[in-house]
């Protein structure tokens, strides 16, 4: 019987161009929610490591061993420039699985973000790379390289399902993930959400103490005083 292959990779898939990407470019994650429909964001808790944390880009997904980062570092062999490298390690709080060295040699091949729901290391090495990286935490314990892991198929971080050529935006508040077939229909509602915030905005700017639509609300049947 064969030995089962150490990594399972798939090298092409579908990615979205930079026109569907530009929507996206200027658009904080919390309106790339409600594009959404008030969903998409992966858990609190994959937060911004380094200081910079805005980015827009496309997954390239890796799955790993919690203590392993082989299949993180083969990535590198198949990415695009204006990917963002996806790891998922089964929230492992044992090892990282990346650092300021893999990091690096994702930003030299056009990686623009790094996201994992396990651990990283080297903070001060990853802000000298420069690329967005988020994750669950720190740890300097230092993985393995002898997998297993695939690369370039469905995943999971926290719930939230990612696959391959998904749009992903980041910025302080977290982490969006957009599904590729929903890219178009989410970047035509960025307008409307724009437009929505705008006037909210406008709204406070102009002294309002609580929005026009709570009187409504509190004269209905679904509110009972009991005072």
């Amino acid at each position: 019987m064969a030995e089962p292959a150490t990594l399972t990779i798939r090298r092409t898939f579908p990615r979205p161009s930079a026109a569907q990407l530009a929507p996206f470019q200027s658009a904080p994650t919390g309106w790339v929610v409600d594009a959404l429909g008030r969903r998409g964001a992966l858990p609190h808790w994959v937060r911004p490591i380094s200081k910079v944390t805005r980015f827009v880009g496309v997954a390239l997904t890796v799955r790993t061993r919690p203590v392993d980062n082989l299949a993180p570092y083969a990535a590198l062999k198949f990415a695009v420039p204006g990917d963002v490298l996806i790891v998922a390690a089964d929230g492992s709080d044992s090892a990282s699985v990346m650092g300021d060295i893999l990091l690096g040699m994702a930003r030299n091949a056009g990686i623009v973000a790094a996201v994992t729901d396990g651990l990283v290391r080297d903070v001060a090495g990853i802000d000298q790379v420069g690329i967005p990286t988020f994750a669950r935490g720190l740890s300097p314990n230092s993985p393995f390289k002898d997998g297993p892991g695939e690369i370039g198929l469905p995943i999971t971080l926290g719930g939230v399902s990612v696959n391959a050529g998904d749009l992903l935006v980041g910025d302080i508040d977290g982490v969006v993930v957009v599904p590729f077939a929903r890219i178009d229909a989410v970047g035509r509602e960025l307008n409307a959400v724009a437009d929505k915030e705008a006037q909210m905005e406008r709204t406070v700017a102009d002294g309002a103490c609580q929005p026009g639509w709570l009187d409504t609300v509190l004269a209905g049947d679904g509110v009972r005083f009991v005072d």
